[in-house]
C-alpha cells in the first residue's frame, strides 16, 4: 500500500494548485499570490508557504520557466526537500529501544501504539507495552485490548497510579525478558503544561536510571484533521520535551495534508509514520520521496 492511495488526503491541496494554474495562463504576481493562498488554505503554515514561494520564484527565474503547468514538478521537489530529514525520518533501529508516545487525548495515540507494536512484531521484534496514562478512564483497558489483539504483553496498574511506577515495572519486565522495544503510553492532558512537563521529566529520569543502556525515542502523535491546532500542539510539546519524531494520524479522510509539510519545516521535526486508516496495517513508514510524488500523482 502506497502512502497516498487514498487521494482524498491531498484533494484540496491538489485542486487548489491546479485551479490556480488553470486560471492563470502566465506566471506573474497574481499567479504567485493565488498559489500562496492555495497553500495556506491546504493547512500549510504562513511561514512555510512563504518559504515555498520564495524558493519557487528563484527556481522559475533560474530555469526561465514561463508556463504555469511546469510549476507542479518544481513544487514537488521543493516539498520533498522540506520533509526529507534523512535518517531521522526512520525509527531508531538499535535495540533495546524505549519509545515514549506523547500527545493529547483523542489524537490517536493509543491506537498508533497498537499499530506500531503490530508493525514491529511483524518485523520480528519483541515488543512490550506500558499503560502509563493512568489519569484517563479506560486508557489502560484500551491499551490492553490492543496488546491482546497484537499479541504482546502490557504492563498496567490501577487507574490513578503514579505513571512512573508503571514505567518502573515495565522497564524491569522488559529487561528481564530481553525485549527489543518497550512502547509507553503517556497522559495526554494534565492540569497544566507545568504538570505535564514535570511528569514527562520524571518518566525520563526513571528510564535513564533504570535502563541507561536503552536507546530512546520521544514520538509526538498529532491528529492531522485538526489542521493548524496540530501546529500549536507541536509547539507546546516541543517546549516541554525533546521530540524525536512525529506520527500524523487520520490522513485518510478529510485532512488537507499540508499540516505535515508545516510540521516538518517549521519545527524541523521528522515525520516517522502516518496513519491512513483504522486497520492494524494502516500505520505506514514515512518516505519523503513517495510522499512528495503522492501529493501530485493522479
Amino acid at each position: 500500500m502506497g502512502l497516498f492511495e487514498n487521494k482524498s488526503t491531498f484533494r484540496k491541496f491538489i485542486d487548489g494548485i491546479t485551479n490556480v494554474i488553470a486560471d492563470n495562463p502566465t506566471i506573474g504576481d497574481e499567479f504567485y499570490d493565488e498559489l500562496e493562498e492555495s497553500l495556506v488554505v491546504a493547512d500549510i503554515g504562513i511561514d512555510t508557504a512563504e518559504k515555498i514561494m520564495e524558493e519557487l520564484r528563484d527556481v522559475v527565474n533560474r530555469k526561465y520557466i514561463t508556463k504555469p503547468e511546469r510549476i507542479i514538478e518544481e513544487l514537488r521537489v521543493i516539498i520533498e526537500k522540506l520533509v526529507d530529514k534523512g535518517d531521522r525520518n526512520s525509527l531508531c533501529s538499535e535495540y533495546p529501544l524505549v519509545i515514549l508516545m506523547i500527545g493529547i487525548n483523542g489524537g490517536g495515540k493509543t491506537t498508533s501504539i497498537g499499530k506500531l507494536a503490530h508493525m514491529l512484531k511483524s518485523e520480528g521484534k519483541s515488543v512490550m507495552l506500558a499503560a502509563a496514562d493512568t489519569f484517563r478512564a479506560a486508557a489502560a483497558e484500551q491499551l490492553s485490548m490492543w496488546g491482546e489483539r497484537v499479541g504482546v504483553r502490557v504492563i498496567r496498574h490501577e487507574e490513578g497510579t503514579d505513571p512512573s511506577a508503571v514505567i518502573y515495572d515495565a522497564l524491569q519486565a522488559a529487561k528481564a525478558a530481553g525485549t527489543d522495544v518497550l512502547i509507553i503510553d503517556t497522559a495526554g492532558r494534565l492540569q497544566n503544561k507545568g504538570n505535564l512537563m514535570k511528569e514527562l521529566e520524571k518518566m525520563s529520569r526513571v528510564i535513564s536510571k533504570e535502563f541507561p543502556e536503552a536507546n530512546r525515542e520521544n514520538i509526538l502523535v498529532l491528529d492531522s484533521t485538526t489542521g493548524k491546532n496540530a501546529i500549536s500542539q507541536a509547539k507546546e510539546f516541543s517546549e516541554i520535551t525533546d521530540i524525536t519524531g512525529i506520527v500524523l494520524t487520520k490522513l485518510d479522510g478529510t485532512a488537507r495534508g499540508g499540516i505535515s509539510i508545516t510540521i516538518a519545516d517549521e519545527f524541523d521535526l521528522p515525520i516517522k509514520f502516518i496513519g491512513m486508516g483504522e486497520g492494524m496495517n494502516d500505520l505506514l513508514k514515512f518516505d519523503a520521496s513517495e510522499f512528495a510524488r503522492g501529493i501530485f500523482d493522479e
